[in-house]
């Protein structure tokens, strides 16, 4: 079986188009599917359009969270309510073709693990294009295994992969590190990437930064040793700034402006504190995350065909 995993938050104008090109697309496949659509706390009519759908197709299932949890979070609940040997997993804005997913199980057909979704071109933006591609590039390099250059949640994978991926109960989500974390057999499958058919983005600016930054605390220790780099860079800086104000007093004769000079050390080793507090609170406010132990998700109700 093929269980596709579609999180959706406040998307009552696509509900019906996702609905009808989801089952449509994944009729092609030559295994039985259900889709799983996780309501993620939506404050209009998305959840009851959810169930009508599910009525006229019992393979169409919803999961209501108790509220709104996040994208990410609910990409999790979906995943811990799969039954298929094969996972996939899709947005719900319909920017990411369910068209794809035959694709994707051929390519799986040829003894990949893994079939993860490249953007090769998106219609956005400038500015938001150039920051996904910097961040993909930034993180590619300071992590320390392989992370897919512009690829997002869009993917298919075996039971194997998810398995591994599930034994892994971290708080600060980011799922598409952690599917390329566990490993096997991975390769990516271009693709453009389409605008949304309606309504509007639900990741803003806010969200954005949230993500990114769990891609980097959760899969680098590059901030904690940039905070090792800034320090030592203090150091020199003040070292060859001493020699200069020694130099200017004892073979130039000039006299040292003190109150100028002692204003520019202070707020230059007031911000390198800053930086640093900022940095290993990120760390500790993780840990304290993963000490409690909170839920990621809370179930509300069930409609599973079962």
């Amino acid at each position: 079986m093929f269980s596709l995993v579609i999180p959706v938050y406040n998307e009552e104008d696509l509900i019906q188009i996702l609905f009808e090109r989801t089952i449509r697309a994944l009729e092609l496949l030559p295994i039985p599917f259900e889709i799983i659509c996780v309501n993620d706390g939506s404050r209009d009519s998305t959840y009851a359009k959810l169930l009508a759908c599910h009525q006229k197709d019992a393979r169409f299932k919803v999961l209501s969270l108790s509220r709104n949890f996040g994208h990410q979070s609910a990409i999790l609940a979906g995943l811990h309510h799969a039954k298929g040997e094969v996972i996939g997993i899709m947005d719900g804005d319909l920017q990411d073709p369910p068209e794809l997913f035959k694709d994707f199980y051929e390519k799986l057909e040829e003894g990949f693990d893994v079939v993860y979704a490249v953007r090769k071109k998106r219609k956005e933006g400038v500015l938001k294009k150039a920051a996904y591609k910097f961040y993909y590039r930034f993180l590619g390099r300071i992590t320390s295994q392989d992370m897919p250059l512009d690829s997002g949640d869009f993917s298919i994978f075996r039971r194997n992969v998810l398995d591994k991926m599930l034994d892994m109960p971290e708080q600060s989500l980011f799922l598409r590190g952690l599917r390329a974390w566990v490993g096997f057999r991975q390769t990516g499958f271009e693709y453009e990437r389409d605008e949304r058919l309606a309504g509007d983005p639900k990741y803003n600016f806010a969200r954005l930064l949230k993500l990114a930054y769990d891609g980097v605390f959760s899969f680098s220790r590059f901030p904690i040793k940039f905070v090792g780099y800034l320090g030592i860079f203090a150091v020199c800086f003040s070292i060859i700034y001493t020699i200069y104000l020694l130099s200017k007093k004892f073979f130039w004769g000039d006299v040292i402006e003190g109150y100028t000079s002692l204003i520019l050390v202070i707020f230059f080793f007031g911000g390198v504190q800053l930086i640093s507090l900022r940095i290993l609170g990120e760390y500790v406010s993780r840990n304290y995350d993963e000490a409690r132990g909170r839920p990621l998700f809370i179930v509300a109700e069930k409609h599973l065909g079962e």
